[in-house]
């Protein structure tokens, strides 16, 4: 009889939903998804992007799953009560999982799981939190008693790369309970094949914006809010280019609370281009609108973005405090780490980039994130439950 699985996670992602489907379609072990946030059906608000986002691939296709009533008064992913499933722990025995998998803590019905199935059944826990913010002090020892406490409850915990390694450990979980599940995109459908002509509509879409062949472009696609720290890059380009000394082009594409702030900014420069919001099956196309993209974050606990980026050909430029940055960056060889403080740092990155080296250099990006991918997710987790 194969070994049954329960995974416990908020609502539909399309980061995640992929590899739910290959663990089913391997059938391998028997999984099922529990997700929380039953308000989250169809789509969901997103506060910086300001709009309600409903993914264009599909997410609830190929594998078993089931959304649990969430109660909460104030029903959503922004606070601790906002996921009260009452209902949840009672689906869950009845299911019969030979391990539970719940995707964080910081939610009211998601840290009840973690206390009931304790000593009951092993309980897995995938997060990706890091050190990389942490700021010396009596609220951070205060946070790490708070959260040894809690990672007590865990036998296992799936970490997603060094930085999230670090933090597991710093908070009470040793090496033996450690199990690396990179972080991972569908490579594949980020490439160029006859059927999709990524390429090409990307240049066509790089004309339509006014673009020429003989142009340097520089993508940031996201959120438009603080913590991605886009004035930064806005500055460094807008010194590079004041400087003469390596005219390159800005294309930021996204939507966010700092849109306004930003457009006026860069309004007197005609070397700076906005895209809004552009949903999943347009990202592939996306990605090839840069020669390289940058992530200038003064936190991001990963950075998928990087990944997307690479599966599309495209060398990363990335600030230290993204978490991925040790994991996927060779530096100068498929891209760039450079400190999150320092501008100069970054306006010399741009000042250095030449079209020929970033083709190069996107091959290899290419090369290394395909040692990230959902088989290698999939087949860690057979693995950890069928020798359990």
């Amino acid at each position: 009889m194969k070994k049954k699985l329960a995974i416990i996670t908020t609502h539909p992602i399309q980061y995640n939903a992929p590899w739910f489907q290959l663990l089913a379609k391997r059938n391998n072990i028997e999984v099922k998804v529990f997700y929380t946030w039953s308000q989250s059906k169809t789509s969901v608000k997103d506060k910086n992007f300001g709009k309600q986002i409903t993914w264009d691939i599909p997410l609830l296709e190929g594998y078993d799953y089931e959304f649990v009533e969430n109660t909460a008064k104030n029903p959503g992913v922004h606070h601790f009560f906002g996921i009260n499933c009452k209902q949840l722990i009672p689906k869950i025995e009845a299911y019969k999982p030979d391990a539970i998998l719940v995707f964080g803590w910081n939610f009211i019905s998601h840290l009840k799981a973690l206390r009931y199935f304790k000593g009951k059944i092993p309980v897995w826990f995938r997060g990706d939190s890091t050190l990389l913010n942490e700021v010396p002090g009596f609220k951070t020892k205060l946070r790490r008693l708070a959260l040894t406490r809690v990672y007590k409850y865990v036998d296992q915990a799936l970490y997603v790369g060094e930085a999230n390694k670090d933090y597991f450990l710093k908070h009470g979980l040793s090496n033996q309970q450690l199990l690396y599940v990179p972080h991972a995109i569908d490579n594949e459908r980020f490439e160029d094949s006859a059927e999709n002509h990524y390429d090409q509509q990307a240049s066509n879409w790089r004309k339509e914006l006014g673009f020429s062949n003989r142009d340097l472009v520089v993508l940031y696609a996201g959120k438009f809010e603080p913590n991605k720290q886009l004035h930064i890059l806005l500055d460094a380009v807008i010194d590079v280019n004041n400087k003469k000394v390596n005219r390159i082009k800005l294309l930021l594409l996204g939507n966010g609370p700092l849109e306004q702030d930003l457009k006026t900014k860069a309004k007197p420069y005609d070397f700076v281009t906005f895209i809004p919001f552009q949903n999943q099956k347009k990202m592939p196309v996306v990605y090839r609108l840069g020669n390289v993209f940058c992530l200038p974050s003064v936190s991001e606990t990963w950075g998928l973005a990087i990944n997307e980026s690479m599966a599309s050909k495209r060398p990363a430029i990335l600030s230290d405090k993204v978490g991925c940055a040790k994991d996927i960056i060779v530096h100068e060889k498929n891209g760039w780490v450079f400190d999150h403080t320092n501008k100069k740092e970054l306006v010399e990155v741009l000042k250095s980039l030449d079209k020929e080296s970033l083709k190069i250099m996107g091959e290899h990006a290419k090369e290394r994130i395909n040692n990230f991918s959902f088989d290698n997710i999939v087949e860690a987790i057979e693995s950890a439950l069928i020798n359990e």
